[in-house]
Order: C-alpha cells, then structure tokens, then sequence
C-alpha cells in the first residue's frame, strides 16, 4: 500500500502532468498557426506523452488501491512572442517536472514506501531524456529562429517519434 502523503502528492502530479498535456497542444497549435507542422507534430507527440504519465500514475494508485483523485488544470499559455517562446517555456516546464519528480521519490523514500519509490525510478530515467531533448531544441530553435526550415529540418532528422518504452509503466485504460 501506498504512504498516505505519497499518494496525496502524486494526486497532485496527474494535475501537473495534465497540465503539461495541454501546454503542450498549445505549443502545438502556435507552430501550425505558423504552418511548421514537424514541430507542431512533435509537441502534439510530447502532450500525448504527458498525457500518459498522468495515466501512468493514475493506474498506480488503482492497483495500490489508492484514491484517485484528479484536480483541475490552470489554462495554458497559448500566446507567444516568438518562435523561441514556446520551447523556452517548455523546457521550464521540464525542468520543473524534475524537480517534481524527484520531490516525489524522495517523499516515497521518506516513507519507507518502496513501491511506490521504485516506480518513480521510470519517471526519473524520462525526466532526463525530456530535459536533453528540450534543452537541444532550445539551442537549435533560438538559433535559427530567423530560419523556420532549418528549424524544421532538425526536428525531422532528430527528433522523430520514439519507439515505445517496454518498462513504461501500464498506462490506465491503455488497450493491451
């Protein structure tokens, strides 16, 4: 069974993932406002994958049978100033999950909650990708921000979608 504490914490961290979902789709639809549709397409991959961290979390607590409770989510940004903006912000956003995450596993180890700390350990290997994905297109973006092909050209040749992950924990209503 889940610690008390931890369960009430990652409650909070659907919202936070849920909450990254729809910044991304905003991000998402500001590049195809801007007809840069792989970067468009990358940032509607990334809200699908927060999307399923929230769900991820939300199947851990079911089978922790644990309450589940998931919180409302502030609007996201969606105005931009620039074509920087938005991947500047993202990468905020990444690192904040980080810390997010980490506060989380420490809270599970805090409470002798092994389980629950050993699930976390998936989201932290993530957190380290997402950071070094977002930070790279951060310097390409801001780069060549007056260079929209260029910037289309990276997100072609490096970050197109990812194989799934076999030790991804089972997302919630995911079929098999």
């Amino acid at each position: 069974m889940a610690a008390k504490k931890f369960v009430e914490q990652l409650n909070n961290q659907i919202g936070n993932e849920f909450a990254a979902h729809q910044q991304y789709v905003a991000c998402a639809t500001y590049y195809d406002t801007l007809t840069m549709p792989r970067l468009a397409a990358f940032f509607y991959r990334q809200a699908l994958e927060e999307r399923d961290h929230a769900m991820m979390m939300v199947q851990y607590l079911l089978d922790a049978d644990a309450s589940v409770e998931i919180p409302g989510v502030a609007a996201p940004t969606s105005k931009f100033k620039d074509v920087v903006a938005p991947v500047t912000l993202a990468l905020e956003q990444e690192k904040r999950v980080t810390d997010q995450v980490n506060g989380l596993t420490a809270l599970a180890r805090s409470q002798n909650d092994f389980a629950s700390d050993q699930f976390m350990q998936w989201f932290i290997k993530e957190q380290v990708e997402e950071v070094a994905t977002i930070s790279a297109l951060v310097t390409v973006v801001t780069r060549a921000k007056h260079d929209i092909e260029a910037i289309e050209e990276y997100v072609a040749r490096e970050l197109s979608p990812a194989a799934s992950d076999s030790t991804a924990p089972p997302v919630a209503g995911a079929a098999d």
